[in-house]
This record gives structure tokens, sequence and C-alpha cells, in this order.
């Protein structure tokens, strides 16, 4: 690994810091899967990713594909982290006239593969984008999507997981989040998903399934997904929505919130919510002392 297990736990609190500073100044957006993804992104944008910040579309990159888009914050806070743009800018997400929107749009950031929102189409631009490369024998490449677990509901992606399947689009590797949660609650409330795993491979996947805030599981899932060659990979890495601030984690309520913005019942006051949250990962749960006290 280019980096030691313990720089990259680092980089991944500094993330999830700049998450909620970035939407606090927004007033608006994801929380929970944003810092849920924390340490799946730290592990694509530092050690897994073949990617150059200076030259965001040179031919032989990896592509990294966010189809649930909502939870872009983690993705605009790593590439901030890697260079790919000032760490200022992170704070002008979801303003009128930014290039960080609260989806990601292609157009507007160099950077980002594809512009994404309408739940469940990631995987179908991801199985396009595979198949194009094979036709150009581009072998260099390949492609990741991060998904979640809830958007798993859209029947597109079950189409786009046949298709890549029956291709053997082997240069495809699915990152699920499965956090267990989205909008509307549980998902095995909304729509139960169990046995994920088999459901993946009855359509012509591997599968491997990961502790997602585990660094080292994420980077070597992603080094065995890569040398299979004959079939996509789904990565099924279990994660804790909202991981990191105690009184998020594991609450749907948090799904589409920032800190700051209602008072929920059991949690602080939403005046406090921001500092707490903050208090929380700068001195990594109190294990640390904070600069500020």
């Amino acid at each position: 690994m280019k980096h030691s297990v313990k720089e990259l736990e680092l980089k991944a609190n500094t993330i999830r810091q700049d998450i909620i500073q970035m939407l606090v100044a927004a007033g608006s957006g994801h929380s929970a899967g944003s810092l849920g993804m924390a340490d799946v992104f730290t592990a694509l944008y530092f050690e897994v990713l073949n990617h150059n910040p200076k030259q965001p579309y040179w031919e032989e990159r990896d592509r990294l594909l966010l189809s649930n888009g909502h939870i872009v914050p983690v993705r605009y806070a790593a590439m901030a982290e890697a260079g790919y743009f000032s760490k200022s800018e992170l704070k002008t997400l979801r303003k009128f006239g930014s290039r960080l929107q609260g989806h990601p749009e292609r157009t507007r950031l160099p950077g980002l593969e594809h512009t994404s929102g309408p739940l469940g189409s990631g995987l179908s631009q991801a199985a396009g984008m595979a198949l194009g490369l094979k036709l150009k024998d581009n072998t260099s490449s390949h492609i990741y999507v991060c998904m979640g677990d809830g958007e798993l509901d859209e029947g597109n992606v079950w189409e786009a997981a046949m298709f890549a399947g029956a291709r053997k689009l082997g240069n495809i590797t699915a990152i699920i989040d499965r956090n267990n949660i989205q909008i509307d609650g549980f998902t095995e409330q909304v729509m139960p998903l169990e046995p994920l795993s088999m459901k993946w491979q009855a359509f012509g996947w591997h599968v491997i399934e990961i502790d997602g805030h585990n660094i080292e599981q994420i980077v070597t899932a992603c080094g065995e997904a890569k040398a299979i060659f004959e079939r996509p990979v789904a990565i099924i890495a279990h994660t804790i929505p909202g991981k990191g601030v105690d009184y998020m984690e594991r609450d749907p309520v948090w799904h589409g919130m920032p800190p700051g913005t209602k008072d929920v019942p059991g949690d602080p006051p939403k005046a406090k919510q921001a500092d707490e949250a903050l208090h929380e990962l700068r001195t990594l749960r109190g294990r640390i002392r904070g600069e500020h006290e």
C-alpha cells in the first residue's frame, strides 16, 4: 500500500469533518450515507484508483461512478483532499452557480465521470462504459460504481446486472453501500433485500462481502475484484450510516438531513449538533484532546 492504514484512517476522519462543514454551510444535504462511505472513498482515491487529479480525463484512467448521487459530499471531500480542486470550494456545496451541486453534474467539475440523481441508473451507465472500453480494447481502465442498498429497489439495477453478467464485463466492480437504511426507514422494512449476495451471484456476478470501515479489507477486495476477468464483481460493503457521529449512527432520520436544521428527540439541540459532531471527529471520540480545548 502507498499509505499506512493509520494515514488512511486519518484522511477518512478529515473527510468526515469536511462533510459536516459542507453540509452546515449548505443548510441541506445527506449526512448518513456521506459519513458512512468516507472509508470507502478514502481507499478508492488514495489506494485503488488509477487516476491523476492534474489530468482528470487521461484515457487510461479508471472510472468512478456514483449512482446514489445524493451522497456526493463524500466524493467532493475526497476529490478536494486528493487535489482536484481547492478545499475552500467545498463550502459552495449546493450554492447557486457552484460546481458542487447536490448531485454530481459531469459538465461542471473535471473528474466527475457522469451525472447522477435518478436512483438506479449508475449501474446501467457503468455497464455501457465497460462495454465501450472492451470494444476499444482498453484493458488498462477499470470501472468502479458505488451504489446505495436502498436504490436496489429499482428494477433497472437488475436489468443492468443481468446485462453485465451476460456480457461477462469483468472490468466492472460495483461497491454496494449496505448500510440498511433508506429515506423512508430501514431497508428490510421498506423492501427486504436479503439474501443479497445470492441475488448478485444468480445474475452471474462474483460477490465479496467486507466491513466497509476496514480500509485494509476495502483495498484487498478491490484488488481481488480487478484480478477477476471473466465476470463482474459486486463488493457488498457493510457500513454504519452516520459513522463517526454517535447521535447519527444507524438512524434513518439522518439519511437526508444535515446537522443544525432540525431538533431530533434524544439528539443534541440543533444549535449544537454541528459542534458536537465535529468535536467527536476531531478528538476521535475523546481518545485525543481537540485543538480547541
